[in-house]
């Protein structure tokens, strides 16, 4: 009788480790109970028990079974110690060993903010501000206090930053990102100065970065660029007003969308018809190509462009050319 039990109890034991076995091995080989892919955001500082927690609460994980199964295995394979925080895009139809890979290995998503060519400061500032990902501290900020914030005081913020598109992890702080992009101008700008063409009207990578934004907004013709270099290059040599509207522009607060004659007879630091030389800061965060062109202006004699109305120019050596361009394109004239 007595061997009877305890054969009994063997098998029972034996045939509860073969379900318990059949289960796991179901567990590890099916796919995770996600249909669709899932984000998980694992928190700095995350216990792993804290985890298998989460992924059941997000039905990542169906049971709590499961839950004591892969705590196990990870423990067990020593991955539970190397779970690395971040923001993971987990795709469906994986198992719960892909899972566990990922998590490990820190591919997390990556978020991307595009800074575009042309954009102003306080446009930066407002794609910044909005973008959900980033963590905000610079909001309500003026833009010395975030200069200020990144690590120079004492410059003007407008054109330090190169317009691009970055990837970022979510959490990424305001500040970080905008030191990343701060840092790609600055190298950038300082490797083209040291490569440099030969008697330029322009004296320093500063000057450089505030003519490639005159540039920038001047024309979107790739090709014209280096054209309208030449031109503000000869110029500013022979002393002669840049006379280029959009300087004038970003000189005017209340600015409705049109130039007016008096915007050009108004003063101000920006009013290149009244007053001679650069302006004193960059109108715009200018693209790499921009910056290029201000440092390698086409060789040539004109010292005057017109808009054409379709996003190009008609270049001319002299007023009287210049008039009559201006006539055609401008006014309606022949």
């Amino acid at each position: 009788m007595f061997l009877r039990l305890v054969y009994g109890f063997v098998l029972a034991a034996l045939l509860a480790a073969a379900i318990l076995a059949a289960d796991v091995a179901r567990f590890f080989s099916e796919p995770l109970g996600n249909a669709q892919p899932e984000l998980i955001e694992v928190a700095p500082g995350t216990t792993f028990r804290g985890l298998v927690h989460q992924l059941r609460r997000e039905q990542i994980i169906r049971w709590p079974r499961e839950e004591r199964y892969l705590s196990l295995y990870a423990r067990f394979t020593g991955q539970a110690t190397s779970i690395k925080s971040g923001e993971y895009l987990v795709p469906a139809q994986q198992d719960p060993r892909q899972l566990l890979a990922l998590l490990v290995s820190g591919k997390i998503r990556q978020h991307r903010l595009t800074l575009v060519e042309g954009w102003r400061f306080k446009q930066i500032m407002q794609a910044v501000n909005h973008d959900p990902a980033l963590k905000h501290t610079l909001r309500g900020k003026t833009s010395a206090q975030i200069m200020a914030a990144l690590g120079h005081p004492n410059q003007k913020a407008e054109g330090r930053f190169m317009p691009d598109t970055y990837m970022f992890p979510r959490g990424l702080s305001d500040v970080a990102f905008l030191k990343r992009a701060y840092n790609a101008m600055h190298r950038f700008l300082h490797k083209a100065w040291a490569d440099r063409g030969d008697n330029l009207a322009i004296h320093t990578p500063y000057q450089a970065l505030i003519l490639a934004s005159l540039i920038e907004k001047e024309t979107a013709a790739p090709e014209e660029r280096g054209r309208i270099s030449g031109v503000f290059n000869r110029r500013l040599k022979k002393g002669m007003r840049l006379q280029t509207d959009p300087s004038v522009i970003y000189g005017i607060p209340d600015y409705d969308g049109n130039i007016h004659k008096s915007d050009l007879e108004r003063d101000t630091p920006y009013n290149t018809y009244t007053r001679a030389g650069l302006p004193p800061t960059p109108i715009a965060s200018p693209s790499r190509a921009s910056i290029r062109a201000a440092l390698h202006p086409t060789p040539g004699t004109a010292l005057y462009f017109v808009s054409r109305g379709n996003g190009t120019h008609v270049f001319s050596d002299t007023l009287a050319e210049q008039n009559r361009a201006v006539r055609k394109y401008q006014q309606g004239g022949s």
